[in-house]
């Protein structure tokens, strides 16, 4: 079984529409785990009313708002999980009818995977937003326009998708393309290294952390671009205070293993 395990914090319309597309998966054999963050009873109520009818199991664990704590209520959802593979997933993000059946089709033994996001407008983000219901085939039917006009900034890894090989791996631990809105490894590979670092608090780097000691590990990084594609709706950019200093505690770490 999979596990989504789902980070939120005050955003309940994204979460409703991230929640509805997940609802509508050709794989239903997973659960979600909502990570959250110390959001208001908002929140609370959009899951309630989603729990009633939803498809597969929705559990919400929730901790007081004490700043970016993400690591923490992650760690929480990691070992309240049930599946034995975890797909990391951002409130903020919408995904297409088969996230979870390509997030299982490139699943492999001894790897991780670190998915890809379509980036969206501030404007398509308003509309999709105001839709009284996620409907990916109403969204597919105008991507060319989307990307037309800009308020997309990929085309055809929405249109093409690309299977599994050796050629998904990457060879060393590179930062780029890092995404803790849409990345996967086995639980076991996440309690082995004692899940996320909560000592990294603030907006910034912990999954390329949480990535870096996975592979320091053994586990191979694999990509799941032209695959596993998410929908990331537009918000300002996050306070990124502390981005600066987890960043350079990470590449303490790399400097450590190269020594």
């Amino acid at each position: 079984m999979i596990s989504v395990l789902l980070a939120t914090y005050n955003w309940p319309q994204a979460l409703k529409l991230c929640l509805e597309s997940l609802s509508t998966q050709t794989d239903l054999d997973f659960e979600i785990i909502i990570a959250d963050d110390g959001s208001t009873s908002d929140t609370k109520e959009v899951i309630a009313a989603t729990q009633v009818d939803f498809p597969v199991k929705i559990t919400h664990l929730w901790q007081e708002d004490q700043g970016f704590r993400k690591t923490r209520i992650l760690n929480q959802a990691i070992e309240a999980s049930v599946g034995e593979y975890l797909i990391f997933l951002d409130g903020d993000c919408v995904v297409q009818p088969d996230f979870i059946a390509q997030h299982r089709r490139l699943s492999q033994a001894n790897h991780l995977v670190t998915g890809s996001r379509v980036l969206l407008s501030d404007e398509l983000s308003k509309q999709l937003l105001s839709w009284s219901h996620w409907d990916f085939k109403k969204f597919a039917g105008n991507l060319f326009n989307y990307r037309l006009s800009g308020s997309i900034n990929k085309y055809w890894p929405l249109k093409l998708k690309l299977g599994d090989g050796a050629w998904r791996d990457y060879k060393k631990f590179v930062w780029r393309r890092i995404k803790g809105c849409n990345m996967a490894c086995w639980k076991a590979d996440a309690l082995a290294i004692g899940g996320f670092d909560e000592t990294m608090t603030g907006w910034g780097h912990e999954d390329a952390d949480f990535v870096f000691r996975l592979q320091n590990k053994g586990v191979i990084r694999k990509s799941g671009s032209w695959s596993t594609e998410v929908l990331h709706l537009y918000h300002r950019i996050n306070d990124q205070s502390n981005a600066a200093e987890n960043a350079r505690r990470v590449r303490e770490k790399i400097l450590a293993k190269a020594q």
